[in-house]
């Protein structure tokens, strides 16, 4: 059944293999989909356009320089929302999100959710792919973010969710502070703070089988030391 008013948000960069087959499995799933494509040398942003000559549901934004995710995630709200999107899904373009799992956390705005976040650490959420360093960085990562800024959510570096409109419109994407993954903390942070309900879908997370992970050195610096500013602010009663 078509949904044309829930718009699958998907940043790019150098995700040509990728691409294509993601687009034809959100479309099937019968929601619009809007890539945000940060000028991928690659020439990603080409296959995007040909792919929307031949799909209606299927929008493009051509970014000048890669800027990080924060910022592409904005623009695409920007264009969702104008365009009259009830739900926005913020999604990855390298099939680590199961576009079958989409259908989910639609389904939890629709009974109520305010934001819906697909997490790998509540029960049935998991990570089979992954080593066992890497699951410990991610879960200390998170329990870090609770205990800083004081949010119940067992997932808020995810980058699989889905916010109701009016909720996305009364956060401040923005003017986020974080460019990279931090955003995704960030944005979950504010949506704790503006009491939004939160609920957490488990899904199963896989690692991708094409291009190269985005994940860099100074992405984690910066979400790290945002959530020690932020968290010590909070503690000592100033407002970040």
């Amino acid at each position: 059944m078509p949904h044309e008013d829930v718009t699958v948000v998907v940043p790019t960069y150098n995700e040509r293999e990728s691409l294509p087959h993601l687009a034809a499995a959100v479309l099937l799933q019968g929601f619009s989909l809007l890539v945000v494509d940060d000028n991928s040398p690659d020439g990603t942003g080409e296959i995007a356009d040909s792919l929307a000559r031949e799909a209606p549901r299927l929008g493009v934004i051509h970014r000048v320089a890669k800027e990080g995710l924060g910022p592409a995630y904005a623009v695409g709200f920007d264009r969702a929302l104008e365009e009259g999107a009830r739900i926005v899904v913020e999604m990855d373009a390298d099939f680590s999100h199961n576009p079958t799992d989409l259908p989910r956390l639609v389904e939890a705005v629709d009974a109520g959710a305010d934001l819906a976040i697909g997490s790998r650490y509540v029960p049935g959420g998991a990570t089979p792919d992954w080593p066992l360093h890497r699951r410990f960085i991610s879960r200390a990562g998170n329990w870090y973010a609770r205990t800083m800024l004081g949010i119940p959510i067992r997932d808020a570096t995810a980058g699989f969710r889905a916010f109701r409109a009016e909720a996305l419109k009364a956060l401040p994407y923005r003017s986020a502070r974080a460019s990279g993954y931090g955003f995704q903390v960030e944005m979950a942070w504010r949506a704790h703070q503006a009491g939004f309900d939160i609920r957490e879908i488990p899904i199963v997370f896989r690692d991708r089988e094409q291009g190269k992970s985005k994940m860099g050195t100074g992405i984690v610096v910066e979400a790290m030391w945002l959530v020690t500013k932020w968290g010590l602010a909070r503690r000592f009663g100033s407002v970040p």
